[in-house]
């Protein structure tokens, strides 16, 4: 992170399909070692499997994953005198994204399933339905939060 210089945001390219950035977002986030093709094929997979499923759009199941599973509020560590505080603070738009779409991937990963494009169905059905182990960190994190308002006066 440059010390002067503002930081330039790449322009993400939305997806094929859904012509959507966050769906391109997502895409590049479920990418490993550079296979595109790959993860677009296991995510609209899991699109396909979401359909079935629930018989509503699979974009509206997505975005409304997404939306539960975005925290509004983390804490972040802070020195002062010697000892260090987590000090609760608000997430900008970007990152809160960032973190919601990393939660749901790590956690689908972790699910027991077959392909990936199922275990990535359960887990974002599950968000949708705001169960499952991505709403839990949320949860854990905003509980986090809350126990250490005491310390919101050391914000910088």
């Amino acid at each position: 992170m440059p010390r002067r210089a503002k930081v330039e945001r790449r322009v993400i390219q939305p997806d094929p399909k859904f012509h959507s950035r966050t769906v391109g977002r997502f895409i590049n986030k479920l990418m490993m070692r550079g296979k595109r093709s790959v993860a677009e094929r296991i995510f609209y997979d899991t699109m396909e499997l979401i359909e079935g499923q629930t018989k509503r759009s699979p974009l509206e199941t997505f975005e409304t994953a997404l939306r539960n599973a975005t925290p509004q509020i983390e804490v972040k560590p802070r020195r002062v005198g010697g000892a260090t505080y987590q000090v609760p603070v608000e997430i900008k738009g970007e990152r809160k994204m960032a973190l919601a779409i990393r939660w749901l991937i790590r956690y689908s990963r972790a699910r027991q399933g077959r392909s990936m494009a199922e275990k990535l169905s359960g887990e974002l059905r599950d968000a949708a339905n705001n169960v499952g182990a991505t709403i839990k960190r949320r949860d854990e994190t905003h509980k986090m939060a809350e126990a250490n308002k005491a310390f919101s006066h050391y914000r910088w």
